[in-house]
């Protein structure tokens, strides 16, 4: 059968327009007082076309054929180069860039659409200008002036591409194992010598100049992660010199065949410092936050694509008998399949809503005129990253196996194209941190590091539209006691932790998973309430988004049982013993 990704383009606007009511908070905010529910659809329906015609295309053969080395130097698949070159044209990479350095000064939710079309088109061709607006907010809050009036434009262009080297062979998530060194130079630039993996877009041919973001060590740094210094060593020197920085190979990957993933080696590179000596960890954080919301949005775009293919092939595929069918009928009609299908239509929908709503927060956290509330949205947006990259890319992986379910033994073979989705999505729950160090980092900082301070300002979010969810009294009460449970392990976890400082790491993919219910849960409340009070004027649409919002609490939200029993249990029982085998197997593993 023949695969197509239709940009679902209905779904953005009844997000953004309707229960979000994006164009208005947009304008009342001073960068953006122009924004209109009109513009926005005019620069979503150009950002679905070009992801639908221009890109999708790109997506098996990328796959198909992967990327080649030869000789230090890297080639992309067959289009790839050319479809960018359309991509800068269109001005693309500038979409939510600042107008002083070239940008189109949009709003980021707008981006964060435009992200998750572009990774259902092609995950793999979406991952090389994936890190260019984290490259350009790193550069813009810590680059030092000469260093933005060299690149900052580059990068806004898309022009240059960009890179995050952290990934040494010997340090993986435990950053402060990081060898590459940084020798200071008597002009005020710095040398830089060691070597990186699993480097996204670290070689390539789609631009003339690569910028690398590099954690370095300097002489008399610190021990561990507070040691670490950022420092930016393009491919191309300013005087147009080959830098001293080579790709050394490609993986041979699972998923993401497109993307060119690279060793590289410094060698005496020429570098420029990026923020403080020392102090790179946060000057890089800025850049993997934004890489964190994206790879979230991948996970949707991802798991709508495989959901689009699996409902063309229930229509049309012919299987035998539906519950009361005379006959043969399509494999829709069957509830096995249904299930199947209601299931992911309602993980990615509600999913989509919660990545919107987090492109708002970074809108306002950066653009609102009063500094506590920019202080406030900041602070939401921290929170709630952590449950967008691990729950969505969980949801992204676990949607696109339903998918390939639904085509049954043909859905295993290639030909079908629907494995692709599968293998592609498996990656988003490993890079840039992986989501059971996302878990802890959620739970140790982000709930317990201020007495829940955060998580309860979540709640009470969820819990005023929960007092006004009218017509969906009985969905608003199961979100209720999700929230009261929720708010109810965070006190007990704080409390058993003084006894048992390693039971939260226990809990931490439950408190994280459940924190994403809930999160998905108030975003379903916010959109049946909405689907129903606009029933009457198009009682077809909105009557099918209203029966989803109910479907999503009966069978997907039901996870909430499974997963607040484990957390009662270990809060109230104690920690269950580890298999002695295990630790056998670790003191064989030592010795």
């Amino acid at each position: 059968m023949t695969m197509h990704y239709t940009p679902p383009l209905r779904d953005f606007a009844f997000v953004l327009d309707e229960v979000l009511q994006a164009p208005q908070v947009l304008r009342a905010l001073p960068a953006h007082a122009e924004i209109d529910g009109e513009l926005m659809r005019q620069v979503l329906e150009e950002a679905g076309r070009f992801a639908a015609h221009v890109v999708a295309p790109l997506n098996a053969i990328g796959d198909r054929e992967g990327c080649r080395f030869e000789r230090g130097m890297v080639s992309t698949p067959l289009g790839f180069a050319q479809a960018y070159a359309q991509f800068c044209e269109a001005g693309w990479p500038a979409l939510a860039c600042a107008p002083e350095h070239g940008g189109q000064g949009l709003p980021h939710v707008l981006d964060c659409a435009l992200y998750e079309m572009l990774s259902a088109a092609n995950h793999g061709w979406t991952m090389y200008p994936g890190l260019l607006h984290g490259a350009y907010a790193c550069l813009a809050a810590h680059g030092a002036p000469e260093l933005q009036a060299r690149y900052l434009e580059k990068i806004a262009s898309g022009q240059w591409l960009a890179t995050m080297c952290l990934t040494e062979a010997q340090a993986g998530s435990d950053l402060g194992q990081l060898r590459t060194r940084a020798l200071p130079q008597a002009d005020g630039s710095y040398r830089l010598t060691g070597d990186k993996i699993f480097i996204s877009g670290g070689e390539h041919d789609l631009t003339d100049n690569i910028v690398h973001l590099v954690l370095a060590r300097l002489p008399d740094a610190l021990p561990g992660s507070k040691g670490l210094s950022l420092l930016l060593a393009p491919r191309v020197l300013p005087d147009g010199s080959r830098n001293g920085v080579q790709c050394t190979g490609i993986e041979h990957k699972m998923g993401i065949h497109g993307s060119a993933t690279c060793s590289l080696h410094f060698e005496n590179a020429q570098a420029w410092m990026v923020g403080e000596p020392g102090r790179g960890l946060a000057a890089m954080f800025v850049m993997m936050n934004a890489a964190r919301l994206h790879v979230g949005a991948q996970g949707v775009g991802l798991a709508e694509a495989a959901w689009q293919r699996a409902m063309a092939y229930a229509k049309e595929r012919r299987q035998s008998r539906a519950p009361g069918a005379a006959g043969t009928d399509v494999i829709l009609r069957h509830p096995a399949v249904q299930k199947l299908l209601m299931e992911q239509r309602c993980r990615i929908e509600g999913a989509r809503l919660l990545t919107c709503w987090a492109g708002l927060l970074l809108d306002l956290a950066e653009h609102d005129s009063d500094a506590t509330l920019r202080r406030r949205h900041h602070e939401r947006l921290e929170f709630i990253t952590p449950v967008i990259k691990a729950f969505l890319t969980d949801q992204g992986f676990q949607c696109a196996s339903r998918a390939l379910q639904v085509f049954g033994g043909h859905g295993y073979v290639v030909e079908t194209g629907i494995e692709q989705f599968m293998r592609d999505a498996r990656i988003t729950m490993i890079y840039e941190g992986t989501n059971e160090i996302q878990a802890i980092d959620f739970l140790m900082r982000k709930v317990l590091a201020d007495d829940g301070r955060r998580l309860h300002d979540f709640l009470a979010l969820v819990e005023a539209d929960i007092d006004g969810a009218a017509g969906l009294v009985e969905q608003g009460r199961l979100l209720k006691d999700a929230v009261d449970n929720l708010s109810r392990f965070a006190i007990g976890i704080t409390d058993a932790a003084r006894e048992k400082p390693v039971l939260p790491y226990y809990v931490a993919d439950e408190m994280l998973r459940l924190t994403g219910h809930v999160a998905l849960g108030w975003m379903w409340l916010r959109a049946g309430r909405r689907a129903l009070s606009a029933l009457d004027s198009d009682p077809a649409w909105y009557g099918s988004k209203r029966d989803a919002a109910c479907y999503h609490f009966a069978f997907v939200f039901a996870e909430v049982q499974q997963l607040s029993s484990v957390i009662e249990g270990c809060l109230t029982t104690g920690l269950p013993p580890l298999p002695t085998d295990l630790d056998h197997h670790a003191a064989q593993e030592a010795g």
